[in-house]
C-alpha cells in the first residue's frame, strides 16, 4: 500500500456511473415490479452501497476508509438501467474506488436479478465522472 500517513485529512468526494443494456421485455418486468427476485432497482441500489463499503476487502492495496456517505441511484432508461454512485469520506486518500465498486456491484445485482429472463444483457461504461478534495 502507498504510505499516506503524512497527508492531511480532507473532505473527498467521488461520482461514478455505469450502464446495463436490457431487452425491452426485461425493462417492462422491472418497471412493473414483476421480476421473481423482487424490486430490481431498490435491491441493486442497496447492494451497491454494501459493495462500496467492502472495497478495501475486495481490491488488494486499497486503503480501508471511514466512509461518510455512499448514495447509489438506479435510473430506468429506454434501453437499460443507469447506475450512479456518490461517495464521500474525510481522509488522506481518495474514495473513487468505492464509487466504482458501488456502481459495479449495483449493475451486477441487476444482472443477477434479470438473468433468468434476459440472455443478452451487457454491462458497459463504468467510469469515474468526478473526484474532488477540499
Amino acid at each position: 500500500m502507498v504510505d499516506v500517513g503524512n497527508k492531511p485529512d480532507q473532505q473527498r468526494t467521488a461520482l461514478a456511473e455505469g450502464f446495463i443494456r436490457l431487452q425491452p421485455d426485461t425493462l417492462k418486468l422491472i418497471t412493473q415490479n414483476q421480476m421473481k427476485k423482487g424490486d430490481v432497482i431498490s435491491i441493486s441500489e442497496t447492494a451497491g452501497i454494501m459493495g462500496g463499503k467492502q472495497t478495501s476487502s475486495l481490491i488488494p492495496l486499497c486503503h480501508p476508509l471511514l466512509i461518510n456517505k455512499i448514495d447509489v441511484k438506479g435510473e430506468i432508461q429506454d434501453d437499460g438501467v443507469k447506475m450512479t454512485a456518490e461517495t464521500r469520506c474525510t481522509g488522506k486518500t481518495g474514495i473513487e474506488m468505492e464509487a466504482l465498486t458501488a456502481v459495479s456491484i449495483a449493475l451486477l445485482t441487476v444482472y443477477d436479478m434479470c438473468k433468468a429472463v434476459d440472455k443478452n444483457m451487457l454491462i458497459e461504461g463504468i467510469r469515474l465522472l468526478e473526484k474532488r478534495k477540499e
